[in-house]
């Protein structure tokens, strides 16, 4: 992990200047194309070129069960994980749809599901049979908690070696809006109750409970937040930690990193605490109706793309958002300069 960590430099901003000024020789009045200008100079500075790639995106759903969904603080039960993933591999899922649409590279890993799946396109790289229940004890041990994050490092590097100009991290677990809303509320000091949502659809008497819930566990628990390993050992969720290293080994290679909702933002923060540059390569997809993502996007000082209500999780609404990184990706590089279309430019100041 430290390796990939040192490899993490900042933002290359000669580049995004470059892009910048590149961008106002366009035939176009300058700063037109809004937030999809500052889109291309981000995505100009993550990459070192003028002219970056972002397709194909590569998207890798982390799959993993929590104990902590022993506690009813979900409204599906924990065996959804475990189907949801066969629905994955059979194309059925809304992020299946939605990787075909974009042409997406995707990738399934079982991290910690519960049960056994058996099928060739899934990538077994299972840890355990879910996390132990927080309530009761940590979630997994420190040594599992880093095996999960370079577990996770691995398949990203595997799928940008295949290609993949732009990575889009997602997950499926029964309980990780629980276990997010837990971290959440360690590293940014706020209590449960401003930050935990109604998640799969609980009513209002089982959120006030699911609340109730992260308060008794990080009472018990009592995680050091200032310790990122320390807070996902003992709160956290081998998909968790399994996006947090797809983001850390994407940041490493110079790829933007396409974050969904509120746990794969969470997984966001987590990688941002092991290492502050890996800020400079995220790009926040859409706004989560999850109750914690206002909080999340705060910290990490990020605008949204999108805001469609989503809260399916999977990665969907960074697919969703993707084609608006492919569009400034394309202006930049086929839209014509003034002086090439012949236009005549403006005088401006």
């Amino acid at each position: 992990m430290k390796n990939t960590i040192n490899r993490i430099k900042p933002a290359d901003k000669t580049t995004g200047n470059e892009v910048r000024a590149y961008l106002d020789t366009l035939t176009k009045p300058k700063g037109s194309l809004g937030r999809l200008e500052d889109l291309a100079v981000q995505l100009g500075e993550i990459t070192s070129s003028r002219f970056p790639e972002v397709t194909p995106p590569g998207i890798i759903v982390f799959a993993a069960d929590h104990g902590i969904a022993k506690e009813g603080v979900s409204a599906y039960p924990q065996e959804v994980t475990a189907q949801m993933v066969q629905n994955f591999l059979n194309g059925g899922a809304a992020i299946n749809v939605l990787a075909e649409q974009t042409g997406a590279m995707l990738e399934v890993v079982d991290i910690g599901i519960a049960n056994d799946i058996s099928n060739e396109k899934l990538i077994n790289r299972k840890f355990c049979y879910g996390t132990a229940n927080f309530l009761e004890e940590d979630a997994m041990s420190k040594e599992e908690a880093a095996a999960s994050i370079k577990t996770g490092m691995e398949i990203g590097g595997q799928l940008i070696s295949k290609g993949a100009e732009c990575i889009i991290p997602g997950e499926m677990g029964i309980g990780n809006t629980t276990s997010s809303s837990a971290i959440l509320s360690v590293i940014s000091g706020e209590e449960p109750g401003t930050l935990t949502g109604t998640g799969t659809g609980l009513s209002l008497e089982q959120l006030k409970h699911k609340q109730r819930i992260i308060e008794q566990a990080i009472s018990r628990r009592k995680p050091d937040r200032d310790d990122p390993l320390d807070i996902l050992s003992k709160l956290g969720g081998f998909e968790i930690a399994g996006m947090t290293g797809a983001i850390l080994e994407a940041a490493s290679r110079r790829k933007p990193v396409l974050i969904d909702g509120f746990i794969s933002s969470v997984s966001a923060l987590l990688a941002v605490k092991l290492c502050g540059n890996v800020k400079d390569y995220l790009i926040i997809g859409h706004h989560s109706q999850e109750a914690g993502h206002k909080t999340v996007i705060r910290i990490l000082e990020k605008q949204p793309l999108l805001d469609l209500q989503l809260r399916l999780g999977e990665g969907t609404g960074a697919a969703l958002a993707f084609p608006l990184l492919e569009a400034s990706s394309r202006l930049l590089k086929q839209m014509a300069t003034f002086s090439s279309a012949g236009v005549a430019e403006r005088n401006r100041p």
